[in-house]
C-alpha cells in the first residue's frame, strides 16, 4: 500500500510502499514516547526501504537512541524545522523502514485488534486503553509486524487477498 506522509510544517514529505500498514503495534517504550508519542506511546509501521521517496530532505534530522548506556544503531528522523518524527530505520535491516503513523497523510486501515508493547517501561501516566481482544506484552511481543499482518490477512505482500 503507498503512504504519503508529511511533517507538521510541510517543510518534509515523503512515500514509500508499506507491506505491513495496519497500525496496531503501539510501543510505550521511553524512546517511542518521549520523541514521538505524546499518548505516551507511538506506532511504527512497516515498508520497504527502497520505495522511500522524500522531498525536502535537506530539513531531515536524525537521532540515535541509548540503549543500556550505548547508542543505537537505529536512526530516527525528524523534522528538524518542527521536530516532526518521521520514520526509524536501522542499519542492520537495510531493506526496512518504519514510517511512524502519525507522520502519515495518507488513510489508513483501521486494525481489528492492537498490541501494547514495551508495557514494562511505561510512564505511570499513562493509561493502557486495551480492547478485549488486545495483546499486552512487558517487551517485545512474539510476533512481528509481518507476522502480525500476515496472521490477520492485512499483509500487503502480493501474495495473498485481503491485504490492506
Amino acid at each position: 500500500m503507498k503512504l504519503d506522509g508529511s511533517c507538521h510544517c510541510g517543510a518534509v514529505r515523503f512515500s514509500v510502499d508499506a507491506y505491513a500498514p495496519v497500525p496496531y503495534l503501539r510501543c510505550y517504550c521511553s524512546i517511542c514516547r518521549k520523541t514521538a508519542g505524546g499518548g505516551g506511546y507511538a506506532i511504527n509501521l512497516g515498508a520497504k526501504a527502497d520505495t522511500l521517496a522524500v522531498t525536502g530532505a535537506e530539513h531531515i534530522s536524525v537521532f540515535h537512541a541509548r540503549i543500556d548506556g550505548e547508542e543505537s544503531p537505529g536512526e530516527r528522523r525528524f523534522c528538524a524545522r518542527c521536530g516532526s518524527a518521521l520514520w526509524v530505520s536501522d542499519p542492520r535491516w537495510p531493506e526496512l523502514v518504519h514510517p511512524f503513523a502519525s507522520a502519515i497523510d495518507s488513510p489508513l486501515p483501521v486494525a481489528p485488534a492492537h498490541v501494547h508493547m514495551m508495557l514494562g517501561s511505561k510512564a505511570n501516566w499513562v493509561p493502557v486503553e486495551a480492547g478485549p481482544g488486545d495483546e499486552r506484552s512487558d517487551d517485545y511481543p512474539p510476533e512481528s509486524l509481518e507476522e502480525w499482518h500476515r496472521a490477520h490477512g492485512m499483509l500487503d505482500d502480493g501474495k495473498q487477498d485481503g491485504g490492506a
